[in-house]
């Protein structure tokens, strides 16, 4: 009896640990998205600007023209004190679309850098230009207005 439960309990750590190597191998591919109705140019600069002088992180690498953004940054919750990042600006066919990914930090903090991000596109730019997202058609058409019956008195607008 005690041997098969000194087994038992081997075999529960290893499918835990086992499940916590799952749980940081996915949270290593983790990354936040959002699509934003401006430019990608817009997009692209904004997060520089918001990496580099609002947040003071070092851009390690830079492509305007794939619009990819790699950097660097301090931070205590690190082992290393130095954390790896990347947002990255896609074209898609009506929208920008912004991916960011701190992979060494939990998915929360990517959502933070996100909405940091998408405040300070405000702040310069306004509310976004870009076409509105599609609305999906209602299932039940709308009431056309009441037309009055065809044998109602017409007005006149002459006096007597």
């Amino acid at each position: 009896m005690g041997r098969s439960l000194a087994v038992m309990r081997v075999a529960v750590s290893i499918v835990a640990l086992a499940l916590v190597q799952l749980e940081l191998a996915g949270a290593a591919w983790a990354r936040s998205e959002v699509e934003v109705g401006y430019t990608r140019e817009q997009a692209f600069s904004a997060a520089l600007r918001y990496l580099r002088v609002d947040l003071g992180y070092e851009v390690i690498e830079k492509d305007p023209d794939a619009a990819y953004l790699l950097f660097s940054f301090a931070d205590p919750e690190l082992a290393r004190k130095t954390g790896r990042g990347s947002i990255e600006v896609v074209q898609r066919e009506r929208s920008v679309r912004v991916l960011v990914n701190l992979p060494d930090l939990p998915s929360y903090r990517e959502e933070v850098l996100k909405r940091g991000l998408l405040d300070k596109l405000r702040t310069e730019y306004g509310e976004p230009t870009g076409e509105p997202p599609r609305e999906k058609p209602s299932k039940k058409p709308e009431p056309k207005p009441e037309e009055p019956p065809s044998d109602a008195p017409k007005e006149d607008d002459s006096k007597d």
